[in-house]
């Protein structure tokens, strides 16, 4: 079982919740998760991100199980895909001005000049003198995160849908 080891970290998931991502739709929620193939970073995505791709589907299953809207789902999924899968809230939809919109936009500004964003988000992650380990995603979240929240924006409500 792939998901019982880091499925609380950060979230709290409803007990029906966990019912269905470690028992009863398990063996789904796994395929998925292993059709998505090796962590890698999200600015190597080369085409948009829709339906059909794996992790994409894997938003959309989590997020159909009780209680579980897009924050708990994409931290979920952030979680197992540290460099590939953004974490979507109303601070990150704030500050990028994407209501529903989380993977291409991050995706895009990623990619952007040669992967500007990228490789700036590495360097500051080299500055802070933060280990490999912390990823461009999760580095690019506590700056999105810091700067919504000196500007005021976002709402703490959504932090556990």
């Amino acid at each position: 079982m792939i998901w019982w080891r880091r499925v609380f970290l950060s979230v709290q998931i409803p007990p029906a919740a966990a019912l269905e991502i470690l028992g009863t739709r398990a063996e789904t929620l796994n395929a998925l998760l292993a059709a998505i193939g090796p962590d890698r970073d999200l600015v190597d995505e080369p085409d948009p991100l829709g339906p059909g791709w794996p992790a994409w589907d894997l938003e959309t299953a989590l997020r159909g199980l009780h209680d579980v809207g897009r924050t708990k789902a994409t931290k979920l999924i952030a979680r197992k895909r540290l460099r590939l899968f953004p974490i979507w809230d109303s601070m990150v939809s704030a500050v990028l001005g994407a209501e529903n919109q989380h993977l291409n936009p991050v995706r895009e500004a990623l990619r952007a000049d040669d992967g500007a964003l990228h490789h700036r988000l590495l360097n500051l992650r080299s500055s802070a003198g933060l280990p490999e380990e912390i990823s461009a995603l999760r580095v690019f979240d506590v700056i999105v995160w810091m700067d919504g929240r000196a500007r005021g924006l976002g709402q703490r409500a959504d932090q556990g849908r």
